[in-house]
């Protein structure tokens, strides 16, 4: 019986930095895929992973990811490529996030950046005064700039489950990238790949036996 639902940030309740990356990729001549490829080097250890983490802060993420992209042939400025990732709200994701609330525990376990509070940051402002209006729809939020781990360390999700005070089989989990999916369900969960919002409710209805159109 599921009593939570687990919801990704950005690519299911936002549309996903991935157009953003390939108009970038268009604009500056870039191969295909180039930033895509640069984050999946050293998945683990590279510069977008230990920003996720907070290992490291932005300065040093900018100077560490134009090393890394500068290595594969073309550098790249990290903040330029952190000002792609916003996306836009989905309201028709973010009205299912407020049913499933009626009915269910909701948590958000994200990978995110600590931008900082600043108010002449130029990669905070009035968006994402919209995304925290968001958040606040979460009984539970599991950012990993703030526990030190992210997705898809198992760690993360048991962490999830513990903070939440579900097990696995108790839960459906919404994410729009499959590596991420893959450890949560091999953990017990219910998974949901949203590549199509439409299809994704779909799924997620069918699971929890609740019509949200």
């Amino acid at each position: 019986m599921i009593k939570a639902t687990f919801w990704d940030f950005g690519g299911v309740l936002t549309t996903g930095p991935f157009d953003a990356f390939k108009k970038f990729e268009q604009d500056h001549n870039l191969p295909e895929n180039f930033i895509r490829m640069i984050n999946a080097t050293n998945s683990d250890t590279n510069a977008w992973a230990r920003l996720e983490r907070n290992e490291i802060n932005l300065k040093e993420f900018d100077r560490a990811f134009e090393q890394e992209t500068r290595l594969a042939g073309h550098p790249i400025r990290g903040l330029q490529v952190l000002e792609l990732i916003a996306g836009d709200l989905r309201s028709d994701m973010v009205e299912v996030l407020r049913r499933c609330k009626q009915h269910f525990r909701t948590a958000c376990l994200t990978n995110n950046i600590d931008f900082g509070n600043k108010p002449d940051n130029r990669l905070t402002g009035e968006r994402s005064v919209e995304f925290r209006k968001v958040m606040k729809l979460f009984d539970y939020v599991i950012e990993s700039s703030k526990v030190g781990v992210r997705k898809p360390d198992p760690r993360f999700y048991e962490m999830a489950c513990e903070i939440v005070k579900v097990a696995p089989h108790q839960v459906v989990f919404l994410d729009d990238l499959g590596i991420n999916l893959k450890p949560a369900r091999a953990m017990g969960m219910t998974t949901i790949k949203v590549t199509d919002p439409r299809r994704a409710i779909n799924e997620l209805e069918d699971v929890l036996g609740i019509e949200f159109t």
